[in-house]
């Protein structure tokens, strides 16, 4: 468990200082992208995600679809599965939800659906981001829920890991012989 507090002006990759992020937050994503590198070298998509209340770490979770065979493997709904467990209910009120990669439909949905309170995520997803980019389920006020977002934390980091790993899969993928039809 890591119980850190504190609040102070923090520049989050966007440009602009931004007061509601915190070192909290900071402590958060780091360790959301830390599990995301463990992804990465189990050849995973690099995707991290953390679920905490008030600085306690509930849950932390990488990508496992290769591993598992699962397409619903996401680190998000990995996460919030197994903070559910961790507080023996499905209502995750006054918790946040940390993650690389700006979560797609399915994990933006179960972050609606599990009663999250706030979202941060360092990196957008132009083709899948559902925090904000294509649509913004957690804002979107036609459901019985809102959430906070804060986009951008760490995105550089965050970025650089997702561009280097499909990098290095597609040079992967080059050097693989083909074979003869």
């Amino acid at each position: 468990m890591i119980a850190l507090m504190g609040s102070r002006e923090i520049r989050t990759g966007l440009g602009e200082p931004r007061s509601s992020v915190t070192e909290t937050d900071l402590s958060m994503m780091r360790r959301a992208l830390l599990a995301a590198e463990g992804a990465a070298e189990r050849g995973e998509v690099p995707v991290g995600a953390v679920v905490a209340r008030r600085g306690e770490i509930l849950a932390v979770a990488s990508n496992e679809r290769e591993a598992t065979g699962d397409p619903t493997a996401h680190a998000e709904l990995l996460a919030i599965r197994e903070a559910a467990k961790t507080l023996g209910g499905w209502r995750l009120t006054g918790c946040t939800l940390y993650a690389t990669l700006e979560p797609c439909p399915m994990c933006a949905g179960a972050a609606h659906a599990a009663r999250l309170s706030r979202l941060v995520y360092a990196a957008p997803d132009p083709k899948a981001g559902y925090a904000g980019t294509l649509h913004n389920t957690p804002a979107d006020d036609r459901l019985n829920h809102t959430l906070a977002v804060e986009g951008g934390l760490l995105e550089a980091e965050a970025a650089r890991m997702l561009r280097d790993f499909f990098k290095n899969r597609r040079e992967k993928l080059r050097k693989t012989p083909k074979t003869p039809s």
